[in-house]
C-alpha cells in the first residue's frame, strides 16, 4: 500500500508545519486537497430535465425537497399535504413501530411514501422521496441480515478488496429491502477513544481511512456511468460526519475539534476526496463543531471546502436535529444552515414546523432563490442518478438477498481476517484437533455482545440470536469446530467444570452501546471487571491453558486480563458469524486452521487507562501471526492515572443516560430493574421508562408512573463531603409532563425530601430545573462520605416527568430546603 504509506508521510508533515489556526474557523483553500465528484454523476440531458422542473416548482415544493423526516413522525398520507423531499428511518425507527420488521415490510413502507410523492401536483411536477437508513455494519436493521464487523474490525483487516465485496454485499441487501440510500461509509479518524462512536471509525491512520472511503463508495455504489442510473443492486453511499467527528475534545459526542485547519485536513480530511473522486452522491454534515463553529452553520466547510476546492457535485444532508444545535436557531427554524451549504434539513420530529417556517424564510429572501434551487438541484441530481423517476426507474426489491448465503460467506471471512492476536505465549493458539475445551465468559453465547450498537435497534442492547437465525455465536462457531475435529467443547456461565479441560477459552468485553451511551471517562476496562479477571484468573491457578477473546469497540488497557491469559485476542465488535473466529482460533484433524491470524492494530492499544493514548503497549500495526515467537512479558497494570479522581462523583444522569459509575433503575413493589437504551418497565409495570428527544436525540429519559414507584441513581460509595463543605447543591432539570395523585419525593443518601410543591408550580411541558441544598441532606442524616444513591425520585400514578439531567454542582445562592419527609 505504498501509496497509503505516502499520504501518511504528507499528512504528518503538514501537521508538524501548519501554523496554529485554532483561533478561526474559516478555510484557507490552499490547505485542502483538490477533488472532483465525476462527470458521470449527471448529464447534459438531467440537467435541462431539472432545468425545466425547478422552472415549475412552487417556493412550497423546492422547500419540501429540503426537509427530511423520520417514519416514527409522518405518514405517507402527510405528504399530500407537505412535499417533502426525504423520509428516513432512525436507529430505533421501524415500520409501523416494529423494529424486527422483515424486509417485505420495508419495502412496503418506502413504496407507500413513494407512491404518494409521484402523484403530480396541479402545476404537473412529482418528485419521488428518496429513502434513507443507517446500514453501517451490513443491513443491520432487519433480522437476518447479514451482519459484518463494526468498522474498526474491518480496519484491522487491512484489505480494500474485501471492503469494496462488503460494500457490495451491504448495497444488494438494502436494495433488496427496497431502500436505495444509506448512511455509510463513517470517515471519522478518531483520535481519543472515549468517544463512543471510536468504533464506527476503521482507523486512527488517515491514510487507511482513505483507502477504505474509495472501496465501500464503489462497492456501495458501483462506478458511476455517464447516462445511466444506478444499477438495482446498488445504493446511494454517504461520506460522514463532515467534519472532525473523531477529534472532538476530550472523546466527547457532539464535541469540539480544537485543533488548526492544517490538522483538521491533514487528519480528519483525507477520506473526503477519495470519497469524492470515486462518486459518493452524499455527504452527510457532523453535530461537532470545529473550535466553537457548528459544523451545520460553517459555510466555510461546507461551501468553500467541501463543494468549492473538493468539487462535490452530490448534496450535503444534516444529522439528526443538527441544524438545530447552530448559533440563533433552533430545530424549527435555521435559515443558517442552509446558508451555509447545507442541502437537506434532517429535521425527525421537527419538519413540520421547520417545513412551514423555511418556506416563509425561502419567500422574503432570508434563503436567497439561488440558495434554494442549488440545494434541489443537487438533490433531483441525485433522484435521477439513482434512477427514482419515471423516465429510468429502477425497481430495487429482492428480498432473497437479504443473509443470502455467499453474503455470508463474506462476513464470517470478514471476522476472521479481523481478529488481532497480542499474545500467544507457549503457542497456546491454535488449538489442536481432539482437546478438551471449556468456553466460557459473558460474550460467548451472546449474540448482543459480539454485534454491538447499531443492531437492529440504535444502541442494540436488545439483540437476540433470534434476530440472526442464520447467524451463530462465537460459543456456537467453537463447538461446531471443535467437535468436527475430534475434541469435546462445553460451555459455562462462570467457569466452571466437572473435568480439567485441555485449554479454556474466555469470552468477554463491553457491553452494546452508540453514540452517547458509549462516551467513557477513561480506557480502563471496566464492566465486570472483577468477575472477568477472576474468572481468567482462576483457570490459570488451575495449571489450565487460558486463551482471552475480548470484545470491544475500541482497544482498552487490558493489561490486568492480558497477564492473566495465556493468549489474547483482540476480537472487536465481529456480527453475526461468530464462526469466524474458531476458523482462526480450532485446528482441524489436519493440524491446520482454516485461516490465520492476519489483522493488525488499526488504532494503538493502550498502555495505561489514559486517552489519547501517550505510550502504546502495542503499536498501530502490530499484530501476531502463528508462526511467530514473540513472547509478551508480564505487563505493568498501573492505570496511569487516579482513577477516582477520573470517575464522576458530580455527575450523575446527562444525555440520556447514567454516567459511568452512575446506574439508573426502576424499582416498584415488584423489584428493581437496570435501565440503559431500551424501553423497561418496573416489576409490576408501575412505572415505564423510554428514551425521549428534548434538545437532542434520545437527550432525555420519559418516566410515567401508574402507581407507587421510584427511579434510582446508584453507584460506588461515594465521598461527598468535599462538596458539601463547599456549598454545592444536588440539581436536578427536569420536564414535568403531569401532576401525579400522591406526593413527588427526591432523595440523596436515603433521605428524602417533599418536592410536590415545586412538581405543582412547574412549567407544564417545559424544562425547569430544581436544586437542593447537599446540606439539607446531611442535616436530616445522610452520610455524605458514602452515598451509594446518589438520586431517587418517589412518585405515584399520574405522576409523568422527562429527566434531562441529575448532577452536584456549586450554588452561590443560600437556598432553602424543601420539606423533610417523616
Amino acid at each position: 500500500m505504498a501509496t497509503a504509506l505516502l499520504l501518511a508521510g504528507t499528512a504528518a508533515t503538514a501537521i508538524a508545519q501548519a501554523p496554529d489556526e485554532a483561533a478561526s474557523a474559516a478555510v484557507h483553500p490552499d490547505l485542502w486537497p483538490a477533488a472532483k465528484s465525476p462527470a458521470a454523476i449527471t448529464d447534459p440531458a438531467t440537467e435541462a430535465r431539472i432545468d425545466a422542473m425547478l422552472a415549475k416548482m412552487t417556493v412550497e415544493q423546492k422547500v419540501g425537497q429540503i426537509v427530511q423526516a423520520d417514519i416514527s413522525t409522518i405518514t405517507p398520507k402527510d405528504l399530500e399535504t407537505y412535499p417533502l423531499g426525504s423520509i428516513l428511518a432512525g436507529g430505533n425507527s421501524g415500520p409501523n413501530g416494529n423494529e424486527r420488521s422483515s424486509a417485505a415490510d420495508w419495502a412496503r413502507l418506502v413504496g407507500e411514501f413513494r407512491a404518494v410523492s409521484q402523484r403530480p401536483q396541479a402545476n404537473g411536477v412529482a418528485i419521488p422521496i428518496i429513502f434513507g437508513v443507517d446500514a453501517v455494519h451490513g443491513h443491520n436493521n432487519i433480522p437476518g441480515a447479514t451482519l459484518f464487523p463494526h468498522n474498526i474490525g474491518l480496519g484491522a483487516a487491512r484489505d480494500p478488496e474485501l471492503i469494496q465485496r462488503i460494500g457490495a454485499v451491504t448495497a444488494a441487501e438494502i436494495a433488496g429491502s427496497g431502500i436505495e440510500w444509506t448512511f455509510a461509509p463513517t470517515l471519522a479518524v478518531p483520535q481519543d477513544l472515549r468517544w463512543g462512536r471510536s468504533y464506527e471509525g476503521y482507523s486512527s491512520d488517515p491514510a487507511l481511512v482513505a483507502a477504505y472511503a474509495k472501496a465501500m463508495v464503489i462497492g456501495l455504489q458501483g462506478v458511476l456511468v455517464a447516462g445511466r442510473s444506478v444499477d438495482a443492486t446498488h445504493v446511494a453511499a454517504t461520506a460522514k460526519h463532515f467534519l472532525a467527528d473523531g477529534g472532538t475534545f476530550e472523546g466527547k459526542d457532539q464535541g469540539d475539534a480544537k485543533i488548526g485547519e492544517a490538522e483538521l485536513v491533514a487528519r480528519h480530511a483525507q477520506g473526503y476526496p477519495a470519497a469524492i473522486d470515486a462518486g459518493a452522491l452524499t455527504v452527510m454534515a457532523s453535530f461537532s463543531s470545529w473550535n466553537g463553529v457548528k459544523n451545520h452553520g460553517n459555510k466555510g466547510l461546507l461551501t468553500d471546502a467541501l463543494k468549492g476546492k473538493m468539487g462535490f457535485e452530490g448534496f450535503v444532508v444534516g444529522d439528526w436535529n443538527g441544524h438545530g444545535q447552530v448559533a440563533g436557531c433552533t430545530v424549527t427554524d435555521c435559515p443558517q444552515s442552509i446558508n451555509a451549504g447545507l442541502d437537506m434539513f434532517m429535521a425527525p420530529d421537527s419538519w413540520k414546523g421547520l417545513y412551514e417556517t423555511t418556506v416563509r424564510q425561502a419567500k422574503d429572501g432570508t434563503i436567497s432563490a439561488a440558495r434554494l434551487d442549488d440545494a434541489v438541484r443537487r438533490i433531483l441530481r441525485v433522484k435521477y442518478k439513482l434512477g427514482l423517476f419515471d423516465v429510468e426507474h429502477v425497481d430495487r426489491g429482492n428480498f432473497a438477498a437479504v443473509g443470502a448465503p455467499d453474503h455470508l460467506a463474506v462476513a464470517r471471512e470478514a471476522v476472521a481476517k479481523s481478529l488481532v492476536l497480542l499474545k500467544n505465549n507457549g503457542s497456546v493458539l491454535p488449538i489442536k484437533a481432539g482437546a478438551r475445551v471449556l468456553v466460557t465468559g459473558p460474550g460467548a453465547n451472546s449474540m448482543a455482545i459480539q454485534s454491538g450498537g447499531w443492531t437492529i435497534s440504535w444502541q442494540g442492547t436488545d439483540v437476540t440470536h433470534a434476530d440472526f437465525p442464520n447467524g451463530q455465536t462465537i460459543w456456537e462457531g467453537m463447538d461446531k469446530a471443535v467437535r468436527e475435529a475430534g475434541g469435546i467443547a462445553t460451555l459455562s456461565d462462570d467457569g466452571f467444570y466437572k473435568e480439567k479441560p485441555d485449554v479454556a477459552v474466555v469470552v468477554f468485553g463491553e457491553q452494546p452501546y452508540a453514540e452517547f451511551q458509549g462516551d467513557v471517562p477513561t480506557l480502563d476496562y471496566q464492566p465486570a471487571e472483577a468477575k472477568d479477571l477472576a474468572t481468567l484468573k482462576k483457570l490459570k491457578a488451575a495449571g489450565i491453558p487460558v486463551v482471552a477473546v475480548f470484545l470491544s469497540g475500541r482497544p482498552m488497557f487490558t493489561n490486568p486480563e492480558i497477564n492473566a491469559a495465556d493468549a489474547f485476542v483482540a476480537a472487536w465488535l465481529p456480527g453475526s458469524q461468530g464462526a469466524g473466529v474458531a476458523d482462526v482460533l480450532v485446528a482441524g484433524k489436519d493440524g491446520k486452521t482454516a485461516r490465520g491470524f492476519t489483522g493488525k492494530l488499526p488504532f494503538p492499544w493502550p498502555s495505561d487507562a489514559r486517552s489519547p493514548v501517550e505510550k502504546a503497549q502495542f503499536p498501530v500495526g502490530y499484530g501476531l501471526a502463528y508462526g511467530d515467537k514473540t513472547k509478551v512479558p508480564p505487563l505493568s497494570e498501573k492505570l496511569g492515572l487516579d482513577l477516582k479522581g477520573i470517575l464522576n462523583v458530580e455527575n450523575f444522569f446527562s444525555g440520556g443516560r447514567a454516567r459511568a459509575p452512575w446506574l439508573l433503575s426502576v424499582t416498584d413493589a415488584g423489584g428493581s430493574r437496570q435501565v440503559e437504551s431500551a424501553p423497561v418497565e418496573s416489576s409490576y409495570g408501575l412505572l415505564k421508562t423510554r428514551s425521549v428527544d428534548v434538545a437532542a436525540q434520545e437527550d432525555g429519559k420519559s418516566f410515567v408512573w401508574s402507581g407507587p414507584a421510584s427511579f434510582h441513581l446508584t453507584g460506588p460509595n461515594a465521598d461527598m463531603s468535599r462538596q458539601l463543605n463547599n456549598s454545592f447543591a444536588l440539581r436536578i432539570d427536569w420536564r414535568i409532563d403531569a401532576v401525579g395523585s400522591g406526593p413527588t419525593q427526591v432523595e440523596l443518601g436515603g433521605k428524602p425530601f417533599d418536592v410536590s410543591g415545586w412538581v405543582m408550580a412547574a412549567p407544564a411541558g417545559q424544562v425547569s430545573t430544581i436544586k437542593i441544598p447537599l446540606r439539607c441532606f446531611a442535616d436530616a442524616g445522610a452520610d455524605l462520605t458514602k452515598v451509594g444513591y446518589a438520586t431517587t425520585v418517589h412518585g405515584d400514578k399520574g405522576l409523568a416527568l422527562t429527566l434531562l439531567s441529575a448532577r452536584i454542582e456549586a450554588v452561590g445562592e443560600n437556598l432553602a430546603c424543601p420539606p423533610t419527609v417523616k
